[in-house]
């Protein structure tokens, strides 16, 4: 069962080497290559959850080379848990695309560039979930960085080159101080496998060891865009097109969670940061949440309610209880579907309507009634309406705080509670805006809406046959249509009902999140799995 771990890695790859032999040609070849692929990541997926729940964490060396020479891959519960909650969504998501059809739009491009970036990243997001030690991590994130540009900057519009070249550089900057972070943990311990450096920084130094631990936090903060490191993402995100936005929101975030809940575990125990990661937690909830209610863009106000949903993840983390991880961990499962699902809702108001300015929306629930719907499912699960599982990760946390006791676990208990009530109120505005109030304006016809433009420029002619109904944000044309393309629907209600599947088997999930929990304060189960497998 072993020889399953590297799959995950391997199966994008070398599917991306062969969409790029194929060249531009033969698209519904493209289409059936990464589909069948990512079905297949998906059942290894699963397979490596069960196995690593049932009988511990599952490892490889590549190449039969032991730490500290060779590359280990690791699949224990919590890593398990993030590929196939990953899996899922990438999966979905590349369905969604495919009925926008987006990859067929690149008409000036020498290559069919998404599906290769899209497996890419496939690819280097697994890659974080197994990467036994620092490298790896650190070739993991680069990964991801090289196929997040290019799909940031897909259509090669000002806004979202401009987009993309800020990301690239906050990106480029955090790899920097992640090398810097790597050279130290090295020359202090010796190694960099996550295993060994478990058992050797115990012998560092003090202040050495906190420097080590601050860098990666700080490298890892900036992946999860938590709060003061957070300001990139609400200008970056919104600006791709909306199944790009969506997974980039839903996952690639989590995986600075995932990498922090990692670190904090294995190679810092003892939570020796906990007022420090409290307080970070307490400014994202807040500071996000305001950003959020202040905001009249919907994918810039889905932007900084991600920035704040995040400081619930961190709570669970500053707790360092088994409880306050567990709770932590079905919240990260929990939001990367949510937020995913968000994200998806809100690309089809703006496939049918042309964009995704609230001031110019309304009627949506007359005029798209199942629209509504995939839209209120996820948004009362974003605000923790029971018996969601948004209400299930958020009581698992409030709880491991009410146990954990003391002011600082205590004042972040008010922070969930309020952001919680103020997420409801983001959410219901959307809802009045957008759904619920009759229309400003004529609902578009059938066409293309061009660039946002300034609106007390003249405005740019637009062709014969082409109509739109106010600027879109994404920076780039948007085809509107009176009939949403069935893949697409069809796409976010598999969101919606994955989602809702949280809270439906809320009893596997909150077990696997609690013996994840329990694995990784033990620590010994993984380290034996690696160093003596």
């Amino acid at each position: 069962m072993n020889a399953l771990v590297p799959l995950p890695v391997i199966l994008p790859l070398t599917a991306t080497g062969l969409s790029l032999f194929i060249g531009p040609h033969l698209r519904s070849l493209h289409r059936l290559i990464s589909i069948t692929v990512l079905a297949a990541v998906l059942a290894v997926d699963v397979i490596l959850l069960f196995e690593a729940d049932r009988a511990g964490p599952l490892t490889v060396h590549l190449g039969d080379f032991a730490p500290p020479l060779g590359v280990t891959l690791v699949a224990d519960r919590l890593s398990a848990l993030m590929l196939t909650v990953s899996g899922a969504v990438t999966l979905i998501v590349l369905v969604y695309a495919l009925g926008q059809d987006m990859a067929d739009r690149e008409d000036r491009a020498p290559l069919p560039v998404f599906h290769p970036a899209y497996l890419v990243l496939v690819a280097g997001v697994s890659c974080t979930f197994l990467a036994g030690d620092l490298v790896n991590l650190y070739v993991g994130f680069e990964i991801m960085l090289m196929a997040s540009f290019v799909l940031l900057t897909v259509g090669g519009t000002e806004p979202r080159l401009r987009a993309g070249s800020t990301y690239t550089v906050v990106s480029l900057v955090s790899s920097l101080v992640f090398l810097a972070a790597i050279a130290v943990a090295y020359a202090a311990a010796g190694t960099v496998n996550f295993a060994q450096l478990s058992v050797r920084l115990a012998e560092v130094p003090g202040g050495v060891r906190m420097l080590i631990e601050v860098l990666l936090l700080t490298v890892f903060g900036v992946k999860a865009a938590v709060f003061p490191v957070a300001a990139w993402l609400p200008d970056s995100y919104p600006t791709a097109p909306a199944p790009i936005t969506a997974v980039f929101a839903g996952l690639l975030t989590k995986v600075g969670v995932y990498s922090m809940i990692r670190a904090e575990t294995l190679l810092f125990p003892g939570n020796h940061l906990s007022r420090v990661l409290m307080a970070i937690a307490f400014a994202s909830m807040l500071v996000g949440i305001l950003g959020a209610v202040a905001q009249t863009d919907l994918k810039r106000l889905l932007s900084f309610t991600l920035v704040s949903h995040i400081g619930f993840m961190l709570y669970g983390l500053a707790l360092g209880s088994r409880d306050g991880i567990g709770g932590a961990i079905v919240y990260t499962a929990h939001h990367i579907t949510v937020q995913t699902t968000l994200f998806l809702a809100a690309g089809l108001l703006e496939k049918r309507y042309g964009t995704t300015e609230l001031t110019r929306l309304g009627g949506a629930a007359r005029t798209a009634p199942l629209l509504a719907v995939l839209w209120f499912v996820p948004a009362m699960n974003l605000a923790g309406i029971p018996p969601l599982s948004g209400f299930i990760g958020k009581l698992g946390l409030m709880r491991a705080g009410a146990a954990e006791g003391g002011t600082y676990a205590y004042v972040l208990l008010g922070a969930v509670a309020v952001t919680s009530v103020l997420t409801l109120y983001v959410m219901a505005k959307v809802w009045n805006l957008a759904f619920w109030r009759a229309e400003p304006a004529p609902l578009p016809a059938e066409g293309v809406v061009l660039e946002d433009t300034d609106e007390d420029a003249e405005a740019p002619a637009v062709p014969p046959g082409r109509a739109g109904r106010g600027a879109t944000p994404a920076g780039a044309c948007v085809r509107t249509t009176v009939r949403i393309p069935r893949v697409m629907t069809s796409a976010t209600a598999g969101a919606v009902a994955l989602g809702l599947a949280y809270t439906v088997l809320a009893t596997p999930l909150t077990g696997v999140a609690d013996r994840s929990a329990t694995e990784l304060l033990a620590r010994t189960p993984y380290i034996e799995a690696v160093l003596n497998p």
